[in-house]
């Protein structure tokens, strides 16, 4: 079974991606990655929650960071954002995560920290 399920807006995030699974591996949780766009692949994504047996979603993104919003409102699982910078040194995309509508609730970690998206995702889990 698969803990928690990392999704990247774009391939770009790979650094991000990686510094996240290295603190999950670390503590022996198991996961998987994907990269998925919330804007050019919603069907795909519908999907991959539809069908995720995973406890927790962490959604890197940046620029818009659709991600996190979309996934945590398609889904009653806890949902971890991590902005990524970008164009605006990533305040756009933490701004777009931390402004969420009431209803849609996303966590949100520091721009580019994903290792803190995995040590909440483990909290979340209970994992020592």
């Amino acid at each position: 079974m698969v803990e928690v399920a990392i999704l990247a807006g774009s391939a770009s995030d790979a650094a991000v991606v990686e510094r996240t699974a290295a603190v999950l591996k670390e503590h022996g949780v198991a996961y998987e990655t994907r990269v998925i766009s919330a804007h050019r692949e919603p069907d795909i994504l519908d999907e991959c929650i539809r069908t995720s047996d995973c406890r927790v979603f962490i959604a890197i993104a940046g620029l818009s960071a659709a991600l996190p919003g979309v996934v945590a409102s398609k889904t009653s699982r806890p949902v971890i954002g991590v902005p990524v910078s970008g164009k605006l040194m990533g305040i756009d995309a933490l701004l777009s995560i931390v402004q969420m509508p009431k209803g849609v609730p996303v966590a949100c970690v520091g721009i580019d920290n994903g290792e803190n998206a995995a040590l909440l995702a483990i909290r979340i889990l209970g994992v020592q």
